[in-house]
């Protein structure tokens, strides 16, 4: 197929767009390079040397004999030049990756919420739009996140996007219903997901597009089978307060000696997905696309799920590293449950990669190699969700805090 991915640099776009490309399928990225910029201005690089772009796709080029084209394309801003790619190119499938990823960043400031919510809604409308204008039945997936169930079940197992429920007329009849499963975002990044959904739900029924929505778990994990090809194909190691998540973090911590960071009593469950696993299910998902005229297909991906302190535990045993309870910077409950069904991508044949052993100890190598590149001043997650929250500062033990 001919695949268009966009933001085809990041923590996913980038193994995605090379795991596409193995397959033998002709992929074409579009990025603007925002998560670069943000590395300026955050003075905070991924703990991985990241290649620039045009040295990445000649070394993939070189160790795969398969080409990978680039645009750099703002598609929140330059629409234009949006629709005459999408018209010269002819996708059969566009992957949709492009917006601000990061929960914490879009809580720094009122100008960070401003930017995730323009950002994110005019990437994923402009996109919409454009297929429409294009004329083409072009298949949109979409990496969408968990995080908009919010973090409550009532007791149940959150379904695959839609909730069956049963409403009563005036008349006494009982009528049964499915509706979009109601959203609970947990920030302003959350927040632009749920709309997303919304925006994917009235094109999927106005314009007939065919869209796979993936609500996707925090993905842990660094390399994949094509990343590990070359030194210079290596992914993304975001570490810092705003972009590492959380089990790479404490992956981190332990191996460069600081204190593993659990946020409040570490009660929060949250669903876990391997990158390995995030490749594979894009494959999945572009491999079983939704007939046309079919509603949006929603998956959610992700593989188990996990309370933070026992994640904490665990990498403490493997490494015997530190734990530092710490301020929960967040506006969240202090602990929750969290059962999810992922029946879908099991019935397309997805292995799940969960956690063993040795992958956390892959991961721990690799923080060690790439030690002397952190910075501990942002390890620290220092965005707070309101005024009455604080920093997750750990001390050093004499009851300094961590600078």
């Amino acid at each position: 197929m001919k695949i268009l991915v966009l933001g085809g640099d990041g923590f996913c776009g980038w193994p995605t767009s090379l795991h596409l490309s193995n397959l033998g399928h002709d992929v074409v990225i579009i990025d603007n390079l925002s998560r670069r910029n943000i590395d300026n201005e955050l003075e905070a690089e991924s703990l991985t040397p990241i290649q620039p772009m045009g040295t990445r796709l000649k070394v993939w080029e070189e160790v795969s004999g398969k080409k990978i084209n680039f645009a750099n394309i703002d598609i929140a801003e330059d629409y234009e030049e949006l629709v005459e790619l999408i018209q010269s190119e002819k996708p059969d499938a566009i992957v949709h990756f492009a917006e601000q990823r990061s929960a914490p960043y879009s809580m720094k400031s009122p100008k960070h919420k401003r930017y995730t919510v323009n950002n994110n809604l005019n990437a994923t409308h402009n996109v919409l739009c454009a297929i429409v204008e294009s004329g083409l039945d072009i298949h949109l997936v979409h990496l969408g996140t968990m995080g908009v169930y919010g973090y409550g079940t009532a007791g149940m197992k959150i379904p695959e996007g839609y909730l069956d429920i049963e409403v009563q007329t005036e008349s006494g009849e009982k009528v049964q219903q499915q509706i979009l499963y109601p959203t609970n975002p947990g920030s302003v990044y959350h927040m632009t997901k749920t709309q997303d959904q919304l925006l994917f739900h009235y094109y999927n029924k106005n314009d007939s597009i065919r869209i796979t929505d993936l609500h996707q778990g925090i993905v842990w994990g660094t390399n994949t089978k094509e990343t590990n090809m070359d030194e210079r194909l290596i992914n993304r190691f975001d570490y810092d307060g705003d972009y590492g998540t959380v089990l790479n973090r404490f992956l981190m911590q332990a191996a460069v000696g600081y204190p593993i960071t659990v946020h409040g009593t570490g009660g929060q469950t949250r669903a876990f997905i391997h990158i390995q696993d995030t490749v594979r299910c894009i494959q999945l998902a572009i491999e079983n696309p939704p007939a046309l005229e079919e509603r949006v297909m929603i998956f959610n991906q992700m593989t188990e799920t996990h309370r933070v302190n026992d994640l904490a535990k665990l990498v403490s045993e493997l490494s015997g590293g530190e734990i530092a309870y710490v301020s929960n910077p967040r506006k969240e409950a202090p602990e929750n449950d969290l059962h999810v069904k992922n029946d879908l991508f099991l019935s397309k044949g997805l292995n799940p990669t969960t956690l063993k052993k040795g992958l956390l100890e892959e991961v721990t190598e690799i923080a060690k190699k790439y030690a002397d590149r952190a910075d501990y001043s942002k390890i620290p997650a220092k965005s707070i969700w309101t005024k009455e929250q604080h920093p997750g500062v750990p001390d050093l033990g004499n009851g300094e805090l961590i600078k």
